[in-house]
Formats: C-alpha cells, structure tokens, sequence
C-alpha cells in the first residue's frame, strides 16, 4: 500500500517538471478513427513535429488509403524518411491498413465510436501487426478513452528512472499510472511525457536530456546515459599496430640474415661444385666425329705417331689412338704438354717395335 502513494508522487513530480521543459501538444479534433491509427503509426518513438510531416506527406502524395495498402514496405519507408525508424513504421501502418481492409472491404471505423468502449478497444486490440502504443493513442484521442500511450521510448526513461520493473517493460505496461495521472489531464501529460521519450530516443546524451532527467531524480547522475570512451575504440588498433610493427621491424633483421647466408653459400659454393675440368670436354662432346671412333681398336701405325708428339697413354698400352677431340679423352696435365727431347726418343724406340 505504501508503494502506490510514492508512485503517484513521482509521477506527479514527473509532471511539473515536464510542463517546464516542453509544451503540451493538442490532437488534430477533426481526423477520423483511421486517421488517428495512421498518425499513431508514425508518431511511435518520433516527435510531434515529424510525425506531423511524415503524415501530411503520405496524405499528398498517394491518391487514397488502399494505395498506401498496396505499397510496399520499402517505397513506404522513403516517404518516411524523417522518422527515427522509417521501416518500423512502414510496417506497421501496411499491416494495419491491410487488416482494416480484410476486415471490412473498405477504410471506415467510425463506427466505433458509436459502441462501446471496451467493445472498440477489444477490435482494435485483434488488428494484425497493430502495437499497444497505437491502441492507447486511438483509445485516447479517437475514442475519448482514458489510456495513456507508451512506446519503447517512454517505457526506457520511466525504466531509467526506476519507476518500472524490467517485467513492465516486456509487458508495454506501467502499473497505477492512469490512477496517478486524472482522466482530464491524461491527454497533456501524455504529450509531455511523450516528448521526454523522443528525446530519448534521438539522442540519450544530450545535456539538456541529462538536466531534465535529474529535476526528476537528482539521484540519478552516476546512471545517465553516457557515450561509449573513445579510446578505447582507438586503442585496438593502436595494439594491433604496435604488433605488426616489431614483425616489420624483424623484416630487415630476417633479410640480412638471408643475404649473409647466401653470401655464404656462394663463397663454399666452389668447394662443393666439381673441378671445372670437365667443363671443356661438355663443350666437344657434341661433336660426331669423336663418338665412331671411341669404341674401335685400330692398330696405329708407327710413322703417323711420331708426327703428333703427343702419343696418349691408351695407345701405349693398347696400340689404339684415340682422337684428342672425343669426349672419352683424358686431358693431360698442363706441365705435361710438350714432352722433353729424351721423352721423344723412348717414343722413337717404343715406334719401331712390331705390332702385337
């Protein structure tokens, strides 16, 4: 019991601060129950001033109702654009316009304003896609209900406030406010409060938001709404860099390390490479005539050794002379080249004995 007086005292005190900080905003008298549910449609999370453009721009630009019904969502949206959430909002004026005309085959509830209330609100409450924002708001300014309108941007100030649970806010529901809030003065402090969550929504870190906030709760200043720290977003990178820097750093170290290695390799590469000796022997291996001639045995005649100077160790042994261009030729060493003269006369005597 003690509870509900502290509630409708905060939220009379949420009332005079309200009416200092914004002005109240009076419905259009002349509009239709349809027009109302439209209005509403747009005016969710969204202030007045928007609502209004966004609704006088949907009236001039399509012929009628069912051509806004056949549009589709994301067209809607454009032509929407000045809302916080133009999608949202196309959404649910389609959805809504949709089921009044599966409903009825044409675009006319003013007959409920000839029923009952709790019969029009209970029809309205059927309607696909509708919210409990848009419900209150036609309860209330089409209907003559006492039912004030909460979207989620006036049940996330009245949350940060501490005035509601977080099972009110599932829930779209604020207990013991239409007792708080007298039926003749619902239609205000609707508006006020209204624009309280606008704001909210738009844009919780404004000062100006802040200073309003805390003529309701001067408690509140550690739980304002506050911006994420910039540095900390800055820092990420700021690490990865620092990161990637040592590996560019250790580049060069890696490089010279590769440079000393292969300077290395080439100064032990002409211990491990054959002698170039054979180099010369590659290089007339191609010729044809030395190949023929490599694996026959042909006596050699003495008068056509002596003429060369040079006879090869295989004609020694075997009497065969093998041609100084074929690639099977050994290469006799530099400092025996030219034989001394004793040298050519043991050929001469080695040239007059007979052949085997």
């Amino acid at each position: 019991m003690s509870s509900s007086p502290s509630r409708a005292a905060q939220f009379a005190k949420i009332y005079k601060v309200l009416k200092k900080s914004y002005k109240p905003v009076a419905p259009t008298a002349d509009r239709q129950v349809l027009e109302h549910l439209v209005f509403a449609c747009c005016l969710e999370n969204a202030h007045f001033e928007k609502a209004e453009e966004a609704f006088a721009t949907l009236v001039h630009t399509f012929f009628d109702w069912n051509e806004i019904r056949v549009t589709t969502v994301k067209e809607l949206a454009e032509i929407l654009a000045v809302l916080p959430d133009p999608a949202a909002a196309a959404t649910r004026l389609k959805r809504v316009l949709q089921h009044v005309f599966e409903s009825t085959y044409s675009f006319d509830l003013e007959d409920m304003r000839k029923k009952n209330l709790g019969q029009s609100v209970e029809r309205l409450q059927k309607f696909t896609g509708i919210t409990d924002f848009v419900v209150s708001y036609a309860v209330q300014n089409a209907l003559g209900g006492h039912s004030i309108p909460l979207d989620s941007g006036t049940l996330g100030v009245l949350r940060l406030l501490d005035l509601i649970t977080d099972k009110d806010v599932k829930e779209g529901a604020v207990p013991g406010l239409e007792r708080a809030i007298a039926k003749n003065k619902g239609v205000e402090f609707a508006s006020l409060l209204h624009q309280l969550g606008a704001d909210f929504v738009a844009n919780p870190y404004v000062p100006a938001f802040h200073k309003i906030l805390l003529q309701i709760s001067p408690d509140l200043g550690p739980n304002l709404p506050k911006r994420r720290p910039k540095p900390k977003p800055e820092a990420e990178p700021a690490t990865a860099a620092g990161e990637a820097k040592p590996s560019s750093a250790e580049a060069p170290g890696k490089r010279a390390k590769k440079a000393k290695k292969g300077s290395d390799e080439a100064v032990a590469a002409p211990h491990v490479e054959p002698p170039p000796a054979p180099k010369p022997a590659s290089v007339s291996a191609p010729e044809p005539e030395s190949k023929p001639g490599a694996g026959k045995k042909k006596p050699a005649p003495p008068a056509k050794s002596l003429p060369q100077g040079r006879p090869s160790q295989s004609g020694r042994s075997s009497g065969t002379e093998v041609p100084s261009g074929s690639a099977g030729s050994k290469k006799e060493p530099a400092g025996r080249a030219e034989p001394s003269v004793g040298k050519k006369s043991v050929a001469a005597g080695l040239s007059k004995r007979k052949p085997r």
